[in-house]
């Protein structure tokens, strides 16, 4: 896979942390950038945000129709024939925008890796298999992916990792089920999760934005 096209915002220059914050299915960078100005940031280090686009690809679920997403899917329920070579792919390419900022000066354990829904899902799979420890990983509206296998390409480097879960209890594209499975999972194989429901569909809530913000606080030093 090329190299990822991304759109970057720093909070200040010099930054010391780095969020890389991963779109949902047929969406793009651009989709999550207006939320940076809405986060009360005060406190934290420098952050340089990094919004990367999935490459445009068909997609089973929508009839072979060609969008921007991380892996293929092949129905609603998300979890019967999973894409697993296009995850793989997906988080080679996400793991390579991980190197960059720790070559441009970031500790690993001042990187925070964040999705939504699709991007959620590889921001799990992605960050949980990461042989370097990550300061957190942000996981909204998604799920596990891959969960059967899981086990096989966890990594103990991110055993102890801070994760965000949250999840619309009205979401109809994503059901709440799925996220509470991923949840009791990863809790069964020692995982610390901090979990939020919030009364939405599949989407984000304000209170949501302000405990992002809290949890980027508590994850990320100067």
């Amino acid at each position: 896979m090329a190299h990822l096209p991304v759109i970057e915002i720093e909070s200040s220059p010099n930054p010391s942390a780095a969020v890389i914050w991963l779109h949902g299915l047929g969406a793009d960078g651009s989709d999550f950038v207006p939320i940076v100005s809405e986060l009360d940031l005060e406190g934290c280090p420098g952050i340089r945000f990094i919004f990367p686009s999935a490459p445009s690809i068909p997609v089973t679920w929508n009839s072979g129709y060609v969008m921007p997403a991380w892996y293929d899917i092949s129905g609603s329920d998300l979890i019967k024939k999973q894409d697993a070579k296009g995850i793989a792919k997906s988080a080679l390419a996400i793991g390579e925008l991980i190197e960059e900022q720790h070559q441009k000066g970031i500790a690993y354990n001042n990187i925070v890796l964040a999705g939504f829904s699709q991007g959620c899902a590889m921001a799990l799979h992605t960050g949980l298999s990461y042989p370097q420890k990550l300061a957190g990983i942000m996981a909204l509206s998604g799920y596990l992916p891959l969960a059967d296998t899981f086990k096989d390409v966890a990594h103990a480097a991110n055993q102890s990792t801070p994760l965000f879960m949250a999840h619309g209890t009205q979401d109809p594209v994503v059901v709440l089920k799925r996220g509470e499975d991923s949840r009791d999972l990863l809790e069964s194989l020692g995982y610390k999760v901090d979990w939020h429901t919030y009364p939405m569909p599949h989407s984000v809530h304000p209170q949501e934005i302000s405990d992002i913000a809290l949890f980027l606080k508590r994850v990320l030093t100067s």
